[in-house]
């Protein structure tokens, strides 16, 4: 019923800066929470960063001060700014969303993240 759609991943170098954005469509009785996930080359799926209906975030220590998390509930998308690249930042990022009062799950197909040196 909801198709999330990841989209601002690239090839960037070491510094440079990438917006993502995961727009959420089809039927949904509301959006709770969203966040990003990411999962780097021979690493474990990881959380990255989270943002409630009201704007509530929580962000890994390992992008704290790097990376933003943010979301516009009328355009049902979440954004994740990302400053100071590092090259461990390389990863495939994931979008994730819990719809409605039951809070189901949804995921995006992810969107590649490559920082070269």
């Amino acid at each position: 019923q909801v198709e999330l759609v990841e989209s601002g991943g690239g090839l960037v170098q070491a510094g440079g800066s990438l917006r993502l954005s995961c727009a959420a469509s089809g039927s949904m009785f509301s959006i709770n929470d969203m966040g990003w996930y990411r999962q780097a080359p021979g690493k474990q799926r990881e959380l990255v960063a989270r943002i409630t209906r009201f704007g509530s975030t929580n962000v890994a220590d390992s992008v704290k001060g790097r990376f933003t998390i943010s979301r516009d509930n009328a355009k049902n998308t979440v954004y994740l700014q990302m400053n100071s690249l590092k090259s461990e930042d390389t990863a495939v990022y994931y979008c994730k969303a819990e719809v409605g009062v039951t809070q189901y799950v949804y995921w995006g197909q992810g969107t590649q993240v490559t920082v070269s040196s």
